[in-house]
């Protein structure tokens, strides 16, 4: 009686559906923790764009300031200027989007998630609707 399995009691198939489950599962957390660090809340962190309008300002404003005024725009000029180089403002959600896009049906069927639970947890219906996540129809 030949077997395909080798010492390892796993047939290559099942290895093979192991990590792709762990491949989806990861695409699919990456997304979700990028949806939750960029959920609009008290004191969250402004995006590039906003850091460089508001150094624009800044620098508008160091034209007519007094010297005590152009004290204080220096300092924020350089504080948001540290911001725009540590990077601040620059994850890339569209490439995270696009990795759940490809996980999100298998995944979901496979763990029994459906579509008012991914749209309680923040996906957008129009990510859900390119990830081919539809509602279910009613029972």
């Amino acid at each position: 009686m030949a077997t395909t399995r080798k010492r390892t009691g796993m047939t290559a198939e099942h290895k093979a559906a192991l990590a792709s489950g762990r491949a989806q599962g990861l695409a699919v957390r990456r997304y979700l923790e990028a949806l939750e660090r960029s959920r609009p809340r008290r004191g969250r962190r402004p995006s590039r764009e906003s850091l460089q309008e508001q150094l624009a300002e800044v620098e508008a404003g160091l034209r007519d300031a007094d010297p005590l005024k152009r004290l204080h725009l220096i300092q924020q000029r350089k504080i948001l200027e540290q911001r725009l180089a540590s990077g601040e403002g620059t994850e890339d959600l569209a490439e995270l989007e696009q990795g759940f896009i490809a996980a999100a049906a298998a995944y979901g069927a496979r763990k029994g998630i459906d579509y008012s639970t991914w749209r309680d947890i923040g996906v957008p219906a129009d990510v859900l609707r390119r990830a081919g996540v539809h509602r279910s129809p009613p029972a």
